[in-house]
């Protein structure tokens, strides 16, 4: 298991959007507001069908005839025609070549935002021996004390999803070996909010906060 390899590898674009190379693999989650050109994607996992997860023109961007889509049923709609797409829903697994991929649930427990009626979904990746958490929109839910992880990502803003001390609450129940917050430098969310759940987790849980890069 080298963590410190996936974590070299692995790109935050804002909010929730990540690229991680890795098994030969270009990985993205949730792209939007890509800037630039970027690498053509081999795999796209989306969470949900939200604007700012599910974005048709961003993934225009990245598509290439042999991209594999993968996520909950009303988001993968808008991508038949454009690319295999596989829908998944909570506890719904499957393999892609060297990678295993596991739906988890992601819905909100004192908002509305994220019904967990819609089951929408958090994606856990096992690559190169790692096991990387991507939560999707979340409040810290009851589900968390059953899943196993190296590396979660976290969504810390509040407003729509767990704040960065209800995110602090979730890590130590995931304890994972590195948490990395999310769900900022959108329309909600600061680097304050990441510097609040790092250092709720000083000392207990390693806490890494990416660069925004364009």
């Amino acid at each position: 298991m080298d963590i410190e390899k996936i974590l070299n590898n692995l790109v935050w674009y804002g909010h929730d959007t990540f690229c991680l190379k890795a098994s030969g693999k270009t990985i993205y989650f949730d792209p939007y507001k890509l800037q630039g050109e970027k690498a053509p994607a081999d795999i796209i996992f989306i969470t949900h069908d939200h604007f700012d997860h599910c974005s048709p023109e961003d993934v225009e961007k990245i598509c290439k005839s042999s991209t594999i889509i993968i996520s909950e049923p009303r988001a993968a709609e808008k991508f038949i025609r454009k690319a295999v797409t596989k829908s998944m829903k909570p506890g719904d697994k499957l393999e892609i070549e060297a990678i295993s991929v596991e739906a988890v649930p992601a819905y909100n427990t004192n908002k509305k935002f994220h019904p967990k009626s819609n089951n929408w979904i958090g994606f856990i990746l096992t690559v190169e021996g790692v096991r990387l958490y991507h939560a999707g929109d979340t409040d810290h839910i009851p589900e968390m004390k059953f899943i196993k992880t190296d590396i979660a990502l976290l969504p810390v803003s509040g407003t729509y999803v767990m704040t960065a001390g209800e995110a602090v609450g979730a890590a130590l129940e995931l304890n994972p070996r590195v948490a990395i917050p999310m769900h900022l430098g959108g329309s909600v969310g600061t680097m304050e909010d990441a510097r609040i759940f790092a250092q709720g987790l000083e000392g207990k849980i390693r806490v890494e906060i990416l660069k925004i890069q364009p």
